[in-house]
């Protein structure tokens, strides 16, 4: 598993650690039933504070992305994902509602947004092997 944190980044750590795991996911790198590393080991590998990564591990199981077992450890969800639910589809306006705002102040495009959207979508989706799932 690869991930890579921008330590300068104005996004908080825990944040980027989980947009690469769920990214991690969808792309299929992660499969249903992965183990992931313990709290303790990601954090000394990553080179972060184990608060962070517990933080991270605990949002992404409230959000049904893993389950966590006394003698499995941290894994990812073997039971199906979760599904589109009201509350995601709200966070999910919020956010592309700045960025199209962020885009038409600087000038970009409905049709340019749009393609811009569609390709982060598509490339989100793609395994490393080139196909979509």
């Amino acid at each position: 598993m690869f991930i890579e944190l921008d330590l300068q980044s104005e996004t908080p750590i825990y944040a980027q650690l989980i947009d690469q795991l769920i990214e991690g996911i969808a792309s299929g790198e992660l499969k249903p039933g992965d183990p992931l590393p313990s709290v303790r080991r990601l954090a000394e590998d990553l080179g972060i504070n184990l608060h962070t990564v517990n933080k991270s591990y605990n949002l992404l199981k409230q959000e049904g992305f893993l389950q966590v077992h006394r003698k499995k450890g941290v894994i990812v969800q073997p039971d199906g994902m979760p599904g589109v639910t009201e509350a995601f589809e709200e966070k999910l306006r919020q956010q592309l509602r700045s960025l199209a705002a962020a885009a038409a102040v600087r000038g970009m495009s409905e049709e340019a947004f749009t393609q811009e959207s569609r390709s982060v979508y598509r490339n989100a989706i793609t395994n490393r092997g080139g196909e979509q799932r």
